[in-house]
């Protein structure tokens, strides 16, 4: 029976475990390094998003640079379920243009047309299932929050005002590209996560090990083969290892199994066995929030989801340099002390509550790099975003401060808009000095990708270049990050492994 070890059992690692399972000639442990159990209730709650939070347990907290002098604590899932436990329930696709970028380097499997039957493989779509390129049988539950009411309808009415068109599926193939609501895995309120979708039936599988709070410290490689994964509970040998630990976590063992930049590995005293770009080029989201003053009280306990809509769009306009909308205005409808602790509901605010909406750039250009700084696995490698390091970045999140600005104070916001938190119309109005605000404001998205790419890292497969029976299988390998989020990329990319693997066998 052939072993196979998938470290990390997150987004894409828990679709990776629950399908190639289905093989009962195929033996798979899968191993994670934090919870293993059910979820708790607290995480399950779509309204809230206590995990954001430093410290927390299902949260590793990476510590970051966004740039030189700003640094920050990065969330990325530590529990069953991984990031798609914690995060905020945006299941929106990448783009086909997406689709079309990755495929110039992983081959056609990679292309749209390819893609979509595994991604409507994935979802049980509540809304749209019926439609050709939409799945209504997949473990993965999505729906759209209502948008006719309450702040989202105000959001969506701002929008139209603008001259923004209405995206009414921001899962669908058309070239249009607005307003609309954002696919959520938040189900009557119920935060579904990737290990609740996928693990549900396939946990009692007499074929499937699930290890919890083990973590991974490198993996075993002898005469250029992976042999097993090294733990802080002891050695477990395989067949074959795929590392799905997220896109900080898996370069970073890579690196401290050998596998990446030459130099690197020798100053932190690591033995080379592949000499790779692991960590180089990395790209994800910059990301803000624009804080606003209500004139009237809108918390409401009733609502479940925190970020029903989302306006997507062009920042050239008319000369449609992006097709696929470069920035997003995402609603939140719920103040951020709420979002992290929803019991203080029934709590007055101390002053008025303060929402956001947040913008981010969809198409950086700006590329990080995460590079290892010992050979120690408990230390974390430093991770510099290098964002808004170039003319265009900086221009673009301009435009898109701009236009969060211009919704909040339309016709539209006007009975529930009272003041901004700290944008003034000095700011708006001189590059100068928006440009610090936004710096001082800067945040990330978490859509961290392609710190082991295909191409320089690894094959279309996520087969790691040098080294037989190792793979990659989550956000690490995409070329470039999506112009839409990752959770639903990275739920296709379990997939996508394992259809490759179960291919190969």
């Amino acid at each position: 029976m052939n072993h196979i070890v998938i470290v990390g059992g997150g987004t894409a690692g828990v679709v990776l475990a629950a399908r190639l399972s289905e093989d009962p000639s195929c033996e798979v442990t899968l191993v994670e390094a934090g919870s293993a159990g059910d979820t708790p209730a607290e995480l399950r709650d779509g309204a809230s998003l206590p995990a954001i939070a430093p410290g927390h347990a299902a949260n590793w907290g990476y510590r970051a640079l966004l740039q030189p002098e700003s640094d920050i604590i990065v969330p990325r899932g530590r529990i069953l379920g991984g990031s798609s436990a914690i995060n905020g329930g945006y299941v929106i696709r990448a783009r086909s243009r997406d689709f079309a970028g990755w495929a110039q380097v992983g081959g056609p499997e990679w292309s749209y047309e390819s893609a979509l039957p595994l991604l409507k493989k994935l979802e049980n779509d509540l809304d749209f299932g019926d439609r050709p390129v939409h799945g209504n049988q997949g473990p993965l539950t999505l729906r759209r929050p209502p948008q006719s009411g309450g702040l989202a309808g105000l959001f969506t009415q701002a929008a139209k005002e603008l001259g923004f068109p209405e995206e009414q599926d921001k899962n669908g193939d058309s070239r249009t590209i607005g307003v609309g609501a954002v696919p959520s895995n938040i189900i009557d309120g119920v935060r579904v996560n990737t290990a609740m979708a996928y693990l549900a039936d396939a946990r009692q599988r007499d074929n499937l090990r699930i290890m919890g709070d083990t973590r991974v410290l490198r993996v075993l490689i002898e005469h250029g083969k992976a042999v097993g994964v090294e733990t802080d509970n002891g050695v477990i040998d395989a067949d074959e290892v795929v590392l799905a630990a997220g896109a900080v976590a898996t370069p970073h063992l890579l690196m401290l199994s050998g596998i990446g930049p030459h130099e690197q590995l020798a100053t932190c005293g690591i033995p080379l066995v592949a000499d790779l770009p692991v960590g180089q080029d990395f790209s994800d989201h910059p990301n803000l929030s624009v804080g606003w003053h209500a004139s009237i009280p809108l918390v409401d306990p009733a609502e479940r989801c925190a970020f029903p809509s989302a306006l997507n769009f062009d920042s050239s306009g008319a000369d449609g340099q992006y097709p696929d909308g470069d920035l997003e205005v995402l609603l939140s409808v719920k103040p951020l002390r709420l979002l992290v602790n929803p019991d203080l509901a029934s709590e007055p605010a101390e002053g008025a509550d303060e929402y956001h909406v947040m913008v981010s750039l969809q198409a950086p250009k700006g590329r990080g790099c995460m590079t290892l700084v010992s050979g120690d696995p408990l230390t974390q490698p430093r991770i510099d975003y290098n964002y808004l390091n170039n003319e265009s970045d900086r221009q673009r999140m301009r435009v898109g401060v701009r236009t969060a600005a211009r919704l909040l104070t339309s016709a539209s916001f006007a009975a529930v808009f009272r003041a901004f938190a700290s944008l003034t119309d000095d700011i708006l109005g001189n590059d100068a000095l928006l440009d610090e605000w936004i710096g001082t404001h800067l945040s990330t998205a978490i859509h961290l990708s392609g710190s082991a790419p295909i191409g320089p890292v690894v094959d279309g497969q996520g087969r790691v270049h040098g080294v037989s029976a190792l793979r990659v299988a989550d956000t690490s390998i995409l070329p470039t990050v999506p112009s839409r989020g990752t959770f639903n990329a990275a739920v296709f990319i379990g997939e996508f492994i394992a259809h490759r693997m179960s291919e190969t066998r």
